[in-house]
Formats: C-alpha cells, sequence, structure tokens
C-alpha cells in the first residue's frame, strides 16, 4: 500500500511505515493536482499538516483512500466527519507537539518581557553607535518569576504551557468550558515528580487576574479575544497565540497596543496566513514566527512515529 505524506513526515516516521511494508511517497503534490495524483497512484493514506486541504472533492472522487492523517492537533483542514461519514479512518496526533508549542510560547514570552526582539533587530543597526541608548532602551524589561500566567484552553498544550510556567515560578489560572480541573505532573531530571492540581476558574476571571496570557482553543466562529476581553485585562499584560489565526482579533489587539493596554503580544498564527496583515509585520511591540508552534525535530519525530502506529493499527 501507498501513503502520500504531501506536507512531508519525518524519517523516523518513514522508517516505521516502511519497515511494515508501505510505500511512502514525499513529493508535495499541489492542491488542484491531488486528487488526481491520489488516483494514478492509488494511494491509500494520505498525510498533511496544516498547508494541504483535504475537502468533500478528494473524498468523494479518491475511491481507493482508507486514511487522511493530520500530523498535528487541529483538523480544520480537513472536512473530519464528511470523510468519517463516507467510511474513512481520520487520524492526528494531539499529543505529540504538545511541548513544542509551550516552549515555544514560553521563548516569545521571555523575548517580550525582556525586549529581545527588538533588541535583536537594533543592535546590528545601532549597537556600535547607539549602545548607551538602546541599553537605556531596553533596561525595563520584568521577570515571569512571581507573576501569574493565565491560560485560555486547558487541554494538553494548555496543560504543558501551565507545566513550564510552574517551573519557572509563575502562579497558573485556567479557564476551559469542559474541565474542572487538571492534574500536572512536573518530571524533573533526578527523577522527582511533583503533582499540581489546577481547578479551572471563569474566563473573566482569568483575563482579570494573569500578567500572561496564552491562548490553547481550536478554530472558532467567533473571537476568544476581542475587544471587550481585551478591556477585562491588566494594564499592561501580554499575550500569546500558538492556537489558531481568528482566535484572537487582530485589529483590537494593535489597537490595545496602541493604547499601552497590552504591553506585548506573541502570534505564530494569523487570521490571514500566509500572508498576515502588514500592521503586524511591522509593529514593534509584536513578537511573531510564521505558524512554527510544532515545529522541533523531537515533535517531528513523534507526530511520525504517532502515525505510522496508528496506520499499522489501523489496515495491519
Amino acid at each position: 500500500m501507498k501513503v502520500l505524506a504531501n506536507d512531508g513526515v519525518s524519517q523516523s516516521g518513514i522508517n516505521a511505515l516502511e519497515a511494515a511494508g508501505y510505500e511512502v511517497l514525499t513529493t508535495t503534490v499541489a492542491q488542484e493536482q491531488l486528487q488526481n495524483y491520489i488516483n494514478e497512484n492509488d494511494i491509500s493514506v494520505l498525510l498533511v499538516r496544516s498547508a494541504t486541504k483535504v475537502r468533500k472533492d478528494i473524498i468523494d472522487n479518491c475511491p481507493n483512500l482508507k486514511i487522511i492523517g493530520r500530523g498535528g492537533v487541529g483538523m480544520d483542514n480537513i472536512d473530519v466527519d464528511y470523510a468519517r461519514e463516507k467510511g474513512l479512518h481520520v487520524i492526528n496526533t494531539p499529543a505529540a507537539s504538545s511541548h513544542s508549542v509551550a516552549e515555544l510560547v514560553f521563548g516569545h514570552f521571555y523575548g517580550l518581557a525582556r525586549f529581545l526582539h527588538n533588541s535583536n533587530r537594533d543592535m546590528p543597526l545601532e549597537g556600535d553607535t547607539n549602545f548607551k541608548a538602546l541599553k537605556k532602551a531596553y533596561a525595563k524589561g520584568i521577570e515571569l518569576k512571581g507573576k501569574t500566567l493565565g491560560v485560555i484552553g486547558f487541554g494538553r498544550i494548555g496543560q504543558a504551557t501551565a507545566k513550564i510556567g510552574i517551573g519557572a515560578g509563575m502562579k497558573v489560572v485556567a479557564f476551559d468550558p469542559f474541565m474542572e480541573k487538571a492534574n500536572l505532573e512536573l518530571d524533573f531530571f533526578d527523577g522527582q515528580r511533583l503533582n499540581f492540581e489546577i481547578e479551572t476558574i471563569s474566563k473573566e476571571d482569568v483575563l482579570k487576574q494573569a500578567d500572561f496570557i496564552s491562548l490553547h482553543v481550536p478554530a472558532q466562529k467567533e473571537y476568544v479575544i476581542d475587544e471587550a476581553e481585551l478591556n477585562m485585562m491588566k494594564d499592561g499584560v501580554f499575550i500569546a497565540n500558538a492556537a489558531r489565526g481568528g482566535v484572537v482579533n487582530e485589529f483590537a489587539l494593535v489597537k490595545a497596543i496602541e493604547s499601552r493596554k497590552v504591553a506585548g503580544a506573541a502570534l505564530d498564527v494569523f487570521e490571514k496566513e500566509p500572508q498576515p496583515e502588514i500592521q503586524l509585520l511591522m509593529n514593534a511591540s509584536l513578537s511573531l514566527t510564521p505558524h512554527t508552534g510544532a515545529a522541533t525535530n523531537e515533535a517531528q519525530d513523534r507526530i511520525g512515529v504517532e502515525l505510522a502506529d496508528q496506520i499499522i493499527n489501523i489496515l495491519g
């Protein structure tokens, strides 16, 4: 049987599939040519990440397709319910990239708190001519230790983010409409383990209490953070969205930054990917990455192996 990894897959995943007798193709096929390619090459399994869309046209017109796999968490680029109604298996890897996303969030938070995103732009340009002025400009950073981390959405990634926050000495408050509490187990290098039980509170209370807010929710019809929610927050709050574009009202966010309600924000995802609004790209108070939350070598290895294991279990 043939597997098409249209958006790529790790070598560890390829090795696991080939060892089980599958042929793995890693050709990147253009969206408009995908249907014909699947049929002409008798593809049984289609693996995608966020770039390729698997809609009704592919599901209806590729009769040999048995499995659609998403390397990652969100499956908004796949018509999941329709595919399952048609008898296809739809799989993903919800746990594989949790820690990678959480680490990226904290990379942004530390960078924002100490102006690293600005300093790294300015030092190559002015470091030899304007050193003292730059030092003065970026000398009012803050520490994360002792601050309150608010997590909106307390699933696997939200919990992984909370664990890093606890390790950094932060208080954690969390909101999740589907969860009353969660037990977080922190593992340390010497074998010690500590458990922290976090009871979720209302979204409004999280917004009011948090110094740093991280969003970990699926794509939704309405904004999770809009003007009303921004107004509830502390003055000088920091926000990170490494969930989905459209979760935060980007224009309201820029307005809140301009009024200094928000001290800084991090965006790994955007409403208009892959062409974010220019006012976001040029805003000095935004720390930006091109949707790389899950893009670590370790996470991609875990994703590849997890997909391979599921495929082998389903098809034998």
